[in-house]
């Protein structure tokens, strides 16, 4: 076998020993206007009568929020930094500002927190949450990535809350492993589609456009996930998720790319056997599991269909022509406010190919220049994230003027 941890030494619960089906529960949806909140909200409306919508929160939108809380009628609507006027003859009550989705996460009636906005915004509303005994739905990785010292401390260090991971890779995994004895497990493979650019050369890549790398093949995500599917960013992410949440030390953890996405990602245990997920291209099947775990209803989103389906493939990822997966992996292995400086760099990689400022090529080569300037610093406070995650956006920005 390898070595280091293993399953049920993580984040998520090993098994359902604790968990209880409540009648009603009340959630917060952080980042309600994107993609994974949208779809949140249309796993809510599946379930009228045993999830119940107390609070939404986002960045900027307020019509976008206001159209949601009228259809799903809030106690609660934050917004951070309001894009226009808020409505006052509404039934529920507004929240603006920095504090605005951790009033959000902590607001009165919430059971379940779905986190699924973009960056690190919402680290402080996770940790308040999670101290506050609350179950977080997990969607967003640069969280977990960034500031998973921090949410170990409250999870296991103080026995208070629950985790649970929304990703369809995560979400997987925890289905796979959730029968198993920790000591039978050898190794997890994170399945990957490849992206857009699965089957071209490197040096083909040089060209490619933005519109071009928001074409993914399979998903429907934002636009900042859709590039790191790109880059493969994404998949180095959820390799350094699933180590952090199911308690595996990197030699246990691998990336299999399987183009049709349907094999949402395996378990091998130490006799040889495979344990795969197999569903649909919809993200409110793991959104649901992780919603109304461990519980199991029908769901809004189609079955699949396996002969229509046709064949699965699988292929070893190509680490020289993505050293995005490269990246993410040394970013794991330093462990402290590496991981937050691979993220915050990524980031401004990604803008900056968006506006034009550098090629496709670029956003790897930025965030491992980054990388490896970082200082290297434990993580002890949300302020050692935020501090790492500053200096990495400048030292991105200066190492991305370079390239211009």
């Amino acid at each position: 076998m390898g070595t280091g941890a293993l399953w049920g030494e993580g984040l998520v619960p090993a098994g359902d020993a604790g968990w209880q089906a409540r009648p009603e529960i009340g959630i917060a949806v952080l980042g309600a206007t994107g993609s994974v909140g949208r779809q949140a909200l249309d796993v809510a409306a599946h379930h009228p009568a045993r999830i119940r919508v107390v609070a939404l929160a986002a960045g900027r939108d307020v019509e976008g929020l206001g159209e949601l809380a009228a259809r799903h009628r809030p106690r609660l609507v934050a917004v951070r930094r309001p894009d226009g006027d808020l409505p006052s003859d509404v039934p529920w009550r507004w929240v603006t500002g920095a504090e605005a989705l951790w009033q959000a996460a902590t607001a009165d009636g919430v059971d379940l927190v779905v986190a699924a906005t973009p960056g690190l915004v919402a680290l402080r509303a996770v940790l308040a949450a999670l101290e506050l005994g609350r179950t977080v739905a997990l969607a967003n990785k640069e969280v977990l990535v960034g500031g998973g010292d921090l949410l170990a401390r409250v999870v296991r260090g103080r026995g208070v809350g629950h985790l649970v991971p929304v990703d369809s890779e995560h979400v997987a995994l925890h289905q796979c492993l959730r029968a198993e004895r920790p000591e039978a497990v050898q190794r997890v493979l994170v399945t990957c589609s490849g992206g857009p650019f699965r089957t071209y050369a490197a040096a083909a890549m040089r060209d490619v456009t933005p519109e071009q790398a928001l074409a993914h093949p399979n998903w429907r995500m934002g636009p900042l996930n859709t590039l790191n599917s790109a880059t493969l960013m994404n998949k180095g992410l959820e390799v350094l998720e699933a180590q952090r949440l199911f308690g595996l030390a990197p030699d246990r953890t691998e990336v299999v790319v399987h183009p049709e996405s349907l094999v949402h990602s395996l378990v091998e245990l130490r006799d040889g056997s495979l344990l795969g997920q197999l569903g649909s291209h919809d993200m409110r099947l793991p959104i649901q599991y992780a919603m109304l775990y461990p519980e199991r209803l029908a769901s809004p989103a189609p079955r699949l269909d396996l002969v229509a389906a046709g064949r699965l493939t699988f292929e070893a990822p190509r680490y020289a022509d993505f050293p995005s997966l490269s990246a993410a992996e040394a970013a794991g292995k330093i462990g402290g406010t590496a991981p937050a400086v691979l993220v915050a760099a990524n980031e401004e990689a990604v803008a900056a190919f968006v506006a034009g400022e550098v090629r496709f090529p670029d956003i790897a080569h930025v965030v491992l220049e980054v990388l490896e300037r970082a200082p290297r610093a434990p993580v002890h406070s949300v302020e050692d994230v935020e501090g790492a995650d500053g200096w990495a956006r400048r030292a991105a920005r200066e190492a991305i003027a370079r390239r211009r």
